[in-house]
């Protein structure tokens, strides 16, 4: 579009998981920021067109990546034309799902999914940009995890573990790479409004929660926004809880 500023000079996002909820989110938080976007989504082409044309009406530019995280060869194929050219200033890991049940009924397809999804996803994500970053020596890299990795919740033992180990990999690579100019923290949200957060029961969780409501994807963009700021270049390896209280 000729109304869309001068792209190679524009600092990029990558957020993968980005067609709805906290990934849509932070797309355009970072897009009103001044960040071009690179949106990836897994299937859901119709949000992740929508949530292109928002960026898009804000004057930035948007690219949609469509793949699987956990699939390495769907990421090289799309991501490897683009790192040709350049590399992300800002790689959001935000992708990631529930398939909840008590561990006793769990499938191994039900555990081996939400943990791939997390973890391997971040691995293969991170690792085709990081040599980029390290480069450059510079860049920020956000994972999104959850509350229920530092608390576990009852019938989350994949997803509790997923995030957990998300946790731990953010304070390794942190120490890794921090001395090259690439900063690696995580963000935690609670219970947040999102698809996610729709079906489950109000009238038991908001007794529990400090705050007495839900966040909003909005709070944890703006979280994940100053992390990828130069303000905070000297938070390294943290985790940000944004939960109302519920875990501290």
């Amino acid at each position: 579009m000729s109304s869309l500023k001068d792209e190679k000079n524009n600092k990029i996002a990558l957020i993968t998981g980005a067609s709805r909820g906290l990934g849509a989110s932070i797309a355009l938080r970072l897009a009103k920021a001044g960040y071009d976007i690179w949106a990836n989504y897994s299937s859901n082409k119709e949000a992740a067109n929508k949530v292109k044309a928002e960026i898009e009406s804000l004057g930035r530019h948007c690219k949609l990546l469509q793949f699987d995280v956990r699939d390495k060869e769907a990421i090289d194929e799309a991501l490897s034309p683009e790192l040709e050219l350049c590399t992300p200033h800002v790689l959001v890991n935000n992708a990631g799902f529930t398939k909840d049940g008590l561990m006793i009924w769990m499938s191994q397809e039900e555990w081996e999914d939400v943990i791939d999804v997390s973890l391997l996803g971040f691995f293969l994500v991170t690792k085709a940009v990081l040599m980029g970053m390290l480069k450059r020596k510079s860049g920020r890299i956000i994972n999104i995890t959850s509350t229920a990795g530092q608390s576990g919740l009852p019938g989350q033992a994949n997803y509790s573990a997923a995030k957990a180990g998300l946790i731990g990999a953010t304070k390794s690579l942190a120490l890794e790479v921090c001395k090259k100019g690439v900063i690696v923290n995580a963000v935690a949200p609670g219970f947040i409004e999102t698809d996610m957060t729709a079906e489950l029961p109000l009238d038991k969780i908001l007794p529990t929660i400090p705050a007495g409501r839900f966040g909003t994807a909005q709070e944890v963009a703006a979280a994940v926004e100053f992390l990828s700021s130069d303000e905070a270049s000297y938070i390294i390896g943290e985790t940000i809880s944004i939960n109302g209280g519920i875990y501290t």
